[in-house]
């Protein structure tokens, strides 16, 4: 994996736009894999439906890649994802940090994408109604 590939990876994810997803495959494989806390997923039409989804329920989503370690065909991106949610207090901004590890294949597109983040602490917990129980939870298990 070059450097030229993480770059365009980045680039790619830091000026995603709904217009943007459509490009997907210029920088994911035809049968790239994807999983984060919510979805398990393969191939471009399914990526593309997530990230549609994604634009369609939030209000300026934003990926902000804050570091990268690259080594073979592997990366790992550090990021901070920005975002409103429209139907819950859509003024009020939100943040998730997150990493994600990805794999490379050998035509330098993204074979194999997992995203890890903590969906309780950072999502589940400042919802009206599971948030107060997930927070319970939290301090009972902590």
């Amino acid at each position: 994996m070059s450097a030229e590939a993480l770059a365009r990876l980045v680039a790619f994810w830091e000026g995603l736009t709904p217009a943007r997803v459509a490009a997907l495959g210029e920088v994911y494989a035809e049968d790239a894999c994807f999983r984060d806390p919510f979805n398990e997923v393969r191939g471009l039409p399914a990526l593309q439906a997530i990230f549609s989804r994604m634009h369609e329920t939030l209000d300026d989503p934003r990926f902000t890649i804050v570091e990268t370690i690259r080594e073979g065909d592997r990366a790992v991106l550090v990021w901070d994802f920005d975002f409103r949610i429209r139907a819950w207090k859509p003024r009020v901004a939100q943040r998730i940090h997150g990493l994600s590890v990805v794999r490379f294949g050998p035509d330098g597109r993204v074979a194999w994408h997992r995203d890890y983040w903590d969906a309780a602490g950072e999502l589940y917990a400042k919802l009206p109604l599971v948030g107060p129980l997930v927070r319970y939870l939290a301090r009972r298990m902590g």
